[in-house]
């Protein structure tokens, strides 16, 4: 199921009367929203956006469950606190009011609602943005099939039920087709359909579920695509006569502009090798560096959310929108120049954390990573930790080094290959959001982007709300690396005249 151009061609020329001159802003006043996943990176980036750009809206539930020993009001009042609020409590403190938790799970049955919750909701909401989800890659398939699809469809049965609903946002992935090589814009049927996918992993016991993982997973590279994957297929056949829109953003980074530039809460995937390669400790990628990195700022799909909602109002489209909210075939960047920018600003603006002086290569050949992993991430790693020990400290370089291995392991089979993501939807949306009055507030736009401007504010963004790493530390961290810069240079130098005498004496 998609959108055909002829059907989105007729839906503009019906309804640009209707868009131009009006606002986003205006379509959310008075709204009654419900947001789910919202404790995660998207979800508070979301949440923020629509308190401080649609200040007019009536309240927000957000879907809380208690966790390791918090309850909901201490999740809730926790993120409420989080200083990406900031600007809010600055600019429009009484809406921070406006945020309710309702106690909720969407891995329970009913979404482990009470019946008055329930009812509330189904009788006030009239906007739903879906975006709680497992983003572990490594989940396993029983956890992930019932958080990403029968979660997504117990939100479908719930919003069936509400009365007065215009708008449901289903968030999705651009991997969720992630062994198609040409994405587009509509729903792909797999050849194990969710419901059977969600009968085998409720009625079989976890052994046996484990030997068939592979099997059931085919060519997706994790259970996280494939269910993902399956979520739309619940989205597209269970929810036909709701108004609902699918967006597909790629990988998720850090806030080119908003709320803050640079702002980035997790060191999950790319940040977390950026900020490792900004240390130095990260001398060897396994990547294809002629290939293109599709990722997108995280305001860029906010933005893309939040219009998404509108759009399914203001321009009735006659099928399921899907849009490839992508960077790729827009505005694209190849992975050789997304290193560059990161090793030059990791160098411009270092952090007072760094290990070694930044450099790293982009390699294809698995044994010779492999070799340069254990000498030049795990050995350092292994020398540090025994100065630790032996000063009395705690040792950690190890633990961080394998986690972080971890983490560029999973993220491998998107290094080594290519999507062509078609984005007629996603273009058909930047138009009619430029005929707003406030595009501005809500640009969509992706061919806008400055690479190395959004890597500068990426990189400075790590350095200031991972690391915590303030920026009077600037100007020390710039003499510790010019020291570390003259140390590995002597290193090289050494190892030329070890390698040399080495050739030398085999030669004799």
């Amino acid at each position: 199921m998609g959108t055909t151009n002829a059907d989105t061609e007729t839906g503009h020329q019906n309804d640009e009367a209707s868009v131009a001159g009006g606002s986003i802003e205006s379509f959310f006043a008075n709204a009654v929203i419900l947001v789910t996943g919202a404790t995660g990176f998207l979800g508070k980036a979301l949440l923020e956006k629509l308190l401080r750009s649609c200040p007019r809206l009536g309240t927000i539930y957000v879907l809380i469950r208690a966790k390791k020993g918090q309850s909901v009001e201490q999740r809730h009042q926790e993120l409420m606190d989080n200083p990406v609020f900031n600007r809010i409590r600055w600019e429009y403190p009484g809406n921070i009011g406006k945020v309710i938790p309702v106690k909720g799970d969407v891995a329970m049955p009913d979404l482990g609602l009470s019946p008055e919750d329930r009812a509330m909701l189904t009788q006030r909401v009239t906007i739903v943005f879906h975006s709680a989800a497992t983003v572990r890659f490594d989940e396993p398939l029983k956890v992930a099939v019932n958080l990403n699809t029968r979660g997504t469809e117990r939100m479908v049965e719930l919003c069936k039920s509400m009365e007065n609903l215009v708008s449901f946002v289903h968030v999705s992935t651009a991997y969720s087709n992630a062994d198609q090589k040409r994405i587009r814009e509509a729903v792909y049927t797999t050849r194990i359909l969710p419901q059977a996918m969600i009968e085998m992993c409720e009625n079989l016991d976890d052994e046996t579920l484990a030997l068939l993982e592979k099997r059931l997973i085919g060519k997706h590279p994790n259970t996280y695509t494939l269910t993902k994957g399956l979520a739309e297929q619940i989205v597209s056949t269970k929810g036909v006569g709701l108004p609902i829109a699918i967006v597909r953003p790629s990988i998720v980074c850090a806030a080119y502009q908003e709320p803050f530039p640079g702002w980035v809460d997790n060191v999950c995937g790319i940040t977390g090798i950026m900020m490792e390669i900004g240390r130095g400790t990260i001398r060897s990628i396994v990547c294809n560096a002629d290939l293109i990195v599709d990722v997108v700022p995280v305001d860029q799909v906010v933005n893309t959310l939040i219009s998404a909602a509108w759009h399914n109002v203001m321009c009735r489209p006659k099928s399921l929108q899907i849009y490839n909210c992508t960077s790729g075939s827009l505005n694209p960047i190849r992975w050789s120049e997304f290193g560059s920018l990161t090793r030059k600003h990791a160098i411009d603006s270092p952090t007072k954390y760094v290990m070694w002086y930044p450099g790293f290569t982009f390699r294809t050949n698995k044994f010779i990573h492999k070799l340069l992993v254990g000498i030049l991430h795990f050995l350092p790693a292994f020398i540090i930790d025994l100065v630790l020990r032996c000063q009395g400290g705690k040792p950690i370089m190890m633990k961080i080094t394998r986690r972080f291995e971890k983490a560029a392991k999973t993220g491998e089979f998107f290094a080594v290959n290519e999507w062509l993501f078609e984005a007629d939807n996603m273009k058909n949306l930047v138009k009619d959001v430029k005929m707003t009055s406030d595009a501005n507030e809500f640009n969509v736009d992706m061919t806008y982007m400055d690479w190395d401007a959004y890597v500068h504010q990426y990189m400075l963004g790590i350095r200031k709300y991972i690391l915590k790493d303030s920026p009077d530390t600037l100007t020390k961290a710039r003499s510790r690396l010019l020291k570390l810069y003259w140390a590995h240079r002597i290193t090289q130098a050494f190892s030329v005249i070890v390698v040399i005498k080495m050739i030398a004496s085999f030669g004799r």
